[in-house]
């Protein structure tokens, strides 16, 4: 088995991500554990569904550019991976995320429900790369994000100011690409507002709102990429 290690942090300003048709060995070979194991996580979160989602390999750092392959899999298939602690190193989930920043300084984060597959996590706006994803034979990872975060938070283009980077996080079989967006609005009223919009959902992905303005607001539930970023973040204000 293989578990995840202490991030490695570059920062990037070019994304170089083909996708290619090619067949993964893993959810062949196991093909039938997998289903087993899907439909025992749907027992437990009906909601789940077995949808096309997008996955990296051959990674590669160069200067300012990062560059990659992904390929099309099923989502039981990355979730058996996911859980049986990635069993083949060769792959790795890489995911853009939307870093928002208040202008007052703090971070504002979600804390998945509890129908999803990752119930209690607390990251920013995140998603793995799916089919809508992909432009001109490439992952959009930027389209991504911008989708992913007005889906999760009503947070439309136009009202957040993009950071030209990406601080991108790299742990083995993940890949975190996060990019800062500023939101020119204290915390407290974004989050309040993220709140009335996930109110007006019927089965909104987020079950809360949480604020990091320093280091004790950072916790467990976080994924050890996060706190990095943010710990990397509140490091350069000193």
């Amino acid at each position: 088995m293989n578990g995840t290690r202490p991030p490695a942090i570059y920062r990037v300003s070019t994304l170089d991500l083909v996708v290619e048709n090619w067949a993964w060995p893993f959810a062949e070979a196991r093909r039938a554990d997998i289903d087993a194991h899907f439909a025992e996580r749907q027992r437990e979160r009906p909601q789940l569904w077995n949808g096309r989602v997008l996955l990296g390999r051959n990674p590669m750092f160069s200067g300012d550019r990062f560059s990659a392959s992904y390929f099309e899999t099923d989502f039981a298939s990355f979730l058996a991976w996911r859980d049986w602690g990635f069993p083949d190193a060769s792959v790795f989930n890489g995911f853009g995320m939307g870093a928002l920043l208040c202008a007052d300084g703090a971070f504002v984060l979600g804390e998945m429900g509890h129908h999803t597959a990752n119930a209690g996590r607390i990251y920013f706006p995140s998603g793995t790369p799916d089919l809508d994803d992909i432009r001109d034979g490439a992952v959009d990872i930027s389209g991504s994000v911008t989708r992913e975060l007005e889906e999760e938070t009503g947070l439309a283009p136009g009202e957040y100011d993009t950071e030209p980077h990406w601080h991108c996080f790299y742990t083995g079989p993940t890949l975190a690409m996060i990019r800062v967006l500023r939101v020119n609005m204290p915390g407290d009223d974004l989050r309040k507002r993220i709140e009335r919009n996930l109110a007006s959902q019927r089965q909104p992905e987020l079950s809360a709102i949480h604020l990091v303005r320093s280091a004790r607001d950072l916790n467990s539930a976080m994924p050890r990429f996060v706190t990095a970023f943010i710990e990397a973040q509140l490091a350069s204000r000193l």
